[in-house]
């Protein structure tokens, strides 16, 4: 993503450089003294080259603030298919400026849409029932990280749970779902984990301490995994499943409501009692492009996936969803436009966010 308001000489620059030299410039020194940081996630990696490139941003910054060799720390997100490949020369090339990786499932599994989703032995079925890390190709993936990650005294953590808590009956029900889900990371090995809603923290705490006797799991003892080259075709065997006009009507929904967010300069949105974000705005539109270009089937309709259709659902949200104003009802709108030209490109792009950002509309209520 490019930075669109600030020019360097005469340039725009990579949006990422910019946020990290003023971040560094005004905040490394006082975090480095508190023993706080600098600490970043660096999202979207897809190779060790690019790993290397940020190991060499983070040494000359360190050099030209007079900071300690190595005080600058990042996390890895492995939430590409391709960097699930390289995760060993990732680590190694960050060796001094890294704790460990991150599990990303959301973006992993619209990265492989992205990069072979033409295929049809890659149409990843309804999400909420067939994306989660009991299926084959992500249980192998999280797996894999784990051991990278402990080999090398490295610490590896997994995804955020997007639940939010209520204030009816179900607040129970919610924390008991969490849990489950944490608790097999725990078991899988991981050592950490995030949730969206900070209420939620101590049921986790607890469970950590229930099931684990020190900080982390470096030093666990991990069930035996497959070789690489048995484990690496497991990382490709995408499930089999059908797709519900539900699942369809879903992520028609995630995909468009996160666009208005953008168009309002949000980068998040709560709907039907789960934060919404960029990768799963990404996984959404990313699902209804790849339905539509196999024309699949619904599994609950006679039907299959058309353009007609994808169209008269999201035209048919937009008029139902409620809005506070006309505003809110102008941008709506807008995101409907913005969806459609996502979903019915014939080369989409990589990434949701980059073409918004890029996109001449947003760039119209930037001015605003």
């Amino acid at each position: 993503m490019m930075e669109h308001n600030i020019m360097i000489n005469g340039r725009e620059v990579p949006a990422p450089l910019i946020d990290f030299g003023v971040l560094m410039f005004h905040n490394a020194q006082i975090l480095a003294k508190l023993e706080c940081g600098p600490f970043f996630y660096l999202s979207k990696v897809e190779s060790a080259l690019e790993a290397k490139l940020w190991n060499d941003i983070f040494t000359w910054a360190e050099h030209q603030l007079g900071l300690q060799f190595g005080t600058v720390k990042s996390c890895v997100l492995i939430e590409n298919i391709l960097a699930t490949f390289e995760m060993e020369s990732i680590l190694f090339e960050l060796r001094h400026h890294t704790i460990g990786l991150n599990c990303g499932i959301w973006d992993y599994s619209a990265s492989i849409i992205s990069l072979f989703g033409r295929s049809p032995k890659f149409v990843i079925s309804d999400r909420t029932r067939y994306v989660n890390i009991d299926q084959l190709f992500l249980n192998s993936y999280i797996q894999l990280l784990v051991r990278v990650c402990h080999r090398h005294g490295a610490l590896a953590t997994g995804g955020m749970a997007a639940l939010v808590l209520n204030d009816d009956n179900d607040q129970e029900k919610i924390t008991d779902s969490v849990c489950a889900g944490k608790l097999k990371e725990i078991v899988m090995g991981l050592d950490g984990f995030m949730v969206h809603d900070v209420r939620l923290v101590s049921a986790i705490n607890q469970l950590w301490n229930q099931h684990c006797p020190a900080d982390n799991q470096l030093k666990t003892e991990l069930k035996p995994l497959k070789s690489f080259s048995e484990l690496r075709v497991d990382l490709l065997k995408v499930p089999v499943g059908q797709v519900s006009m539900k699942a369809l009507e879903h992520n028609i929904a995630v995909a468009t409501l996160f666009i208005e967010a953008w168009l309002r300069e949000a980068g998040t949105f709560t709907y039907r009692g789960s934060v919404e974000d960029s990768a799963t705005a990404e996984i959404s539109r990313w699902q209804v492009w790849q339905w539509l270009y196999h024309q699949v089937a619904l599994e609950d309709a006679e039907c299959y996936v058309s353009r007609r259709l994808v169209f008269d659902l999201v035209e048919k949200f937009a008029n139902d969803y409620s809005v506070r104003d006309q505003e809110h009802k102008d941008r709506l709108l807008t995101a409907v436009t913005i969806f459609k030209e996502l979903v019915t490109a014939r080369d989409p792009p990589i990434f949701l966010t980059t073409y918004l950002n890029n996109h001449s509309i947003f760039l119209g209520f930037q001015k605003l």
